[in-house]
């Protein structure tokens, strides 16, 4: 239980994991990841769309697509708290192949400052929901 710490990582839908866990990993904004640790520093940092990996107290890692958001890291606590959250296998590719072709047309037409970067963030979330459905496929 030293190693440990408390982990909940909640979705906008529902809580996808509450437990005790030896490390997170999550998508930075930066374009790579960082991944949290027992006792570590307090700290609160957003969280970008893309794989999230959680090792927990003696269990399997868990790999899951997580939407933009942040991780609060308190007194050996951490709380995830993101738009989204889904296993691979709950990803429905069709839907997020959809959203990809959607944004990019979009991008193509002419748009206001606004609008275009939340295209680009529509594109990036169903590019990485692609990426996590097919780098775990069973």
């Amino acid at each position: 239980m030293a190693n440990t710490f408390d982990l909940k990582v909640i979705g906008s839908r529902k809580t996808f994991f509450s437990g005790r866990a030896e490390s997170v990993t999550l998508p930075y904004i930066d374009g790579g990841t960082v991944t949290y640790l027992a006792h570590h520093e307090n700290t609160v940092m957003p969280v970008v769309a893309g794989e999230m990996v959680i090792k927990p107290e003696e269990d399997d890692a868990i790999y899951a697509f997580v939407g933009g958001g942040y991780i609060e890291f308190l007194g050996n606590e951490a709380t995830v708290v993101c738009v989204s959250v889904e296993l691979p296998e709950d990803i429905d590719e069709n839907r997020a192949e959809e959203a990809k072709l959607r944004a990019e047309e979009e991008l193509r037409q002419h748009q206001s400052q606004v609008d275009y970067y939340a295209t680009k963030a529509n594109l990036a979330r169903a590019m990485e929901r692609i990426k996590v459905k097919n780098r775990h496929e069973i």
